[in-house]
């Protein structure tokens, strides 16, 4: 039997969906089957047209009303959180997926919307062979050290300074 392990990335800079959306990529390469649950998030982007050709082996679900930096989270925002961490722990049990990619769910903890016990409990339900992927800024520590891989992206220099609004294909 396959064993699967907790990736984390995080830090300030761009590139943590990219990780986990290239780890999809090569699983589905392999034949595994991939759930990507996106926290925070709702607009549709161009990764979400792409990966539509491929829902004999991926599965994304949305469960956010938007970006929340720097703002108190709404009840909408709580909610959509709780019921994507809902589906996300039955996708994780289902036996159906062999990776199962939390999006956001860092920015989601961060802003209270969810708990590091939860996530943490989480961690501790993985099947052996799930390979589980979080992603997003702010990893608690807590997180950060039951992982088995972390990631931090830190940016060193970002056009967005020089202001270069997010580009489709590119940023979305």
């Amino acid at each position: 039997m396959r064993k699967g392990y907790i990736h984390i990335y995080t830090g300030n800079s761009k590139g943590k969906t990219t990780a986990a959306l290239g780890l999809a990529l090569r699983a589905m390469g392999a034949g595994l089957r991939v759930f990507v649950g996106q926290f925070i998030k709702k607009r549709i982007c161009s990764e979400h047209k792409a990966l539509e050709r491929f829902r004999d082996l991926i599965t994304v679900r949305q469960y956010g009303t938007g970006f929340i930096m720097g703002k108190k989270p709404a009840s909408s925002a709580i909610a959509a959180a709780k019921k994507g961490f809902a589906d996300v722990k039955k996708a994780l049990s289902s036996g159906q997926y062999d990776m199962v990619i939390l999006d956001e769910i860092n920015i989601a903890v961060h802003y209270g919307l969810l708990s590091t016990n939860d996530v943490l409990k989480l961690f501790e339900k993985k099947p052996p062979a799930v390979e589980l992927i979080i992603t997003g800024r702010y990893a608690d520590k807590k997180l950060i050290k039951k992982a088995d891989l972390v990631t931090e992206m830190r940016e060193i220099k970002h056009y967005f300074k020089q202001g270069v609004k997010a580009r489709k294909g590119i940023e979305y």
